[in-house]
């Protein structure tokens, strides 16, 4: 039977995968598992803007009444807040009802500790285990007043956003700014943030209506933002996604700045401020080359981790990294936060295009990005993981890696969360990556179905 929790939580379409008999049952037994054998532990609830979150939260809510636990609910809120609010308001754990990235008929379920970190495999496993029957253990039915209750967080937003505020020493006046809030989570929080600290703030994709987050916009989809950012002659562009972790900017003149760039930019600040531990920042084997050449040439030193930012996490805890992250935007400053915050992120950037009084053009351009294509590619979910083991996919891989004389390189790494292979393609030459992606996900389609 496959592992209920993927790299980022439990996932699905909502109402079919991820039902609202499922949502009860994570809510009871995450409830059980996280209270640390507290007669009534308290659990803090957010979500993004979809359509189902109503639907999970109450299913969710009633789970965790129902083992005598307190459900506190903070409403629209971007995923980093409740892993902040988690230890502000010194709750048991957190959870998030989100699918991140995803079209809107997915939705999620990820739990925090009470510190804000996400859940080792050991306790998701835990979590799973007594859902699936797999674990006997007596979650309690408590009756009459031992039954636990829903209580409604009204200052939620406003504590996470005092937070964020807090998290630089630079005020933002002088800077025009233009927002993609991917009709998500940030859609309330972003505008106040960025608006108290000074700067003046046009904003795109912050009308939600429960089925437009992700559609077209946000961090996935920058394009609009990115003639908005001309439009509008903005200095700086910045795109969340729908639970607004992740961060993708724009720079004055309507290039991207990814996740990489930025990464970059903040750690050679945090280097020349003497704040960057250990000289080192954490990465991905998806981060671009020209990552790596950049930090090479101003000293610093990288480490690179399987994908997903629980990975990186890891490797940061472990040996005291404060800085780390994806290419996609999801960016992770251990110094003020315990997961990715698209927010937060966007905070850091600024200070330093305000510290420096440097176009953000100028301080992207440290770091050359060579052409990189990433294809999906839809495969049958019970073979996702088996693309290795077929000879023809292998054989292919194989003869793409040769041409490029070791000036290019082959990833490729199933979804997470999806039924995809994701083909990433990296060389000096754009056709050449392009065709070759192309190719290789056909053939990974043709097989793997």
């Amino acid at each position: 039977m496959a592992r209920m929790f993927g790299t980022d939580g439990v996932r699905g379409v909502a109402n079919r995968d991820l039902s609202c008999h499922l949502a009860f049952k994570l809510g009871q037994a995450g409830a059980y598992v996280l209270s640390k054998g507290k007669k009534r532990p308290k659990i803090l609830i957010g979500k993004d803007t979809r359509l189902s979150g109503d639907m999970l939260e109450a299913a969710l809510v009633a789970g965790i009444c129902s083992a005598g636990g307190e459900a506190l609910v903070a409403g629209v809120i971007p995923t980093p807040g409740v892993a902040y609010l988690a230890r502000y308001y010194g709750v048991d754990a957190g959870v998030v009802i989100s699918a991140s990235h995803n079209p809107m008929e997915y939705n999620g379920i990820k739990f925090f500790d009470g510190n804000g970190y996400k859940l080792p495999d050991e306790l998701e496993d835990e979590i799973e285990a007594i859902i699936k029957g797999q674990k006997q253990v007596d979650i309690p039915a408590p009756i009459g007043g031992e039954i636990g209750r829903k209580v409604s967080v009204p200052n939620a937003v406003q504590d996470y956003v005092n937070f964020l505020k807090s998290t630089i020493d630079v005020d933002l006046s002088g800077l025009k700014l233009a927002l993609d809030c991917a009709n998500g989570a940030a859609y309330k929080v972003a505008p106040m943030v960025f608006s108290q600290l000074g700067a003046e703030v046009e904003v795109i994709n912050d009308n939600p209506n429960g089925v437009n987050i992700n559609c077209n916009c946000g961090s996935t989809h920058p394009e609009g933002l990115q003639r908005f950012v001309v439009e509008t002659g903005a200095d700086v562009g910045l795109a969340f996604d729908g639970d607004a972790d992740r961060l993708i900017a724009v720079d004055e003149k309507g290039e991207l700045v990814d996740g990489d760039q930025i990464m970059v930019v903040c750690a050679l600040d945090m280097k020349e401020r003497g704040v960057l531990k250990r000289n080192t920042v954490v990465a991905t084997v998806m981060s671009n080359i020209g990552f790596d050449i950049a930090l090479e040439k101003a000293g610093c030193g990288f480490v690179k981790t399987r994908v997903g930012d629980r990975y990186v996490l890891e490797e940061m805890l472990k040996n005291g990294y404060n800085i780390g992250g994806e290419q996609s935007g999801h960016i992770i400053f251990l110094d003020h936060s315990t997961t990715g915050d698209g927010i937060l992120t966007a905070l850091q950037l600024l200070s330093v295009v305000k510290r420096k009084n440097r176009r953000l053009s100028e301080l992207a351009s440290v770091m050359q990005r060579f052409p990189q294509v990433l294809v999906n590619a839809k495969v049958s979910p019970e073979k996702k993981n088996s693309y290795m083991d077929d000879p023809i996919i292998a054989e292919e891989i194989s003869r793409i890696e040769a041409k490029f004389k070791g000036a290019g390189r082959v990833l490729i790494r199933p979804s997470g969360t999806e039924p995809l292979i994701r083909v990433m393609i990296e060389g000096a030459d754009q056709k050449e990556i392009e065709d070759s992606a192309r190719r290789l996900a056909s053939l990974i389609e043709e097989r793997l179905n």
